[in-house]
């Protein structure tokens, strides 16, 4: 079947922002995924200006509601890799990443970490691209 749209749902992860001349974390929204049956995080890489600048991606879950119990996940629970999901500057402008997820766990973050991010402005946002049990998902995204 071709239709998508009423089989995925979406969920802002890291919202549009404005630029960062610093290594400051950046971390996503917790996703809930009751009711769901995996997710994946979508990363939009924008155009970063520090040409040595590298950003480092992790995934973390747990059973808090606020994560205060967040572990990083293992690569048995995700699709693809984080060091896949992670990109730099220089040679990832304008490029999307992606990384999935399909453990047990209830609740998933992500981070994203930049590092020698000293002379160039971040641009990144993210969503996370939701399964549901039951379709048709959501329209417009709740």
């Amino acid at each position: 079947m071709r239709d998508i749209m009423d089989n995925l749902d979406l969920k802002r992860a890291i919202s549009p922002q404005a630029a960062r001349t610093d290594n400051t974390p950046i971390v996503s929204q917790i996703v809930d995924l009751k009711g769901y049956d995996g997710c994946m995080l979508a990363i939009d890489v924008g155009t970063n200006t520090d040409s040595d600048a590298t950003f480092t991606v992790l995934i973390e879950d747990g059973e808090a509601a606020n994560l205060s119990d967040a572990a990083a996940v293992s690569d048995d629970y995700l699709n693809g890799l984080e060091s896949t999901a992670s990109f730099t500057a220089a040679a990832d402008d304008n490029k999307m990443r992606k990384i999935g997820y399909v453990g047990i766990k209830r609740y998933v973050r992500a981070t994203i970490t930049p590092a020698a991010n000293d002379a160039g402005n971040i641009f990144i946002t993210a969503n996370w691209v939701l399964r549901p049990l039951r379709r048709p998902a959501p329209n417009p995204p709740v």
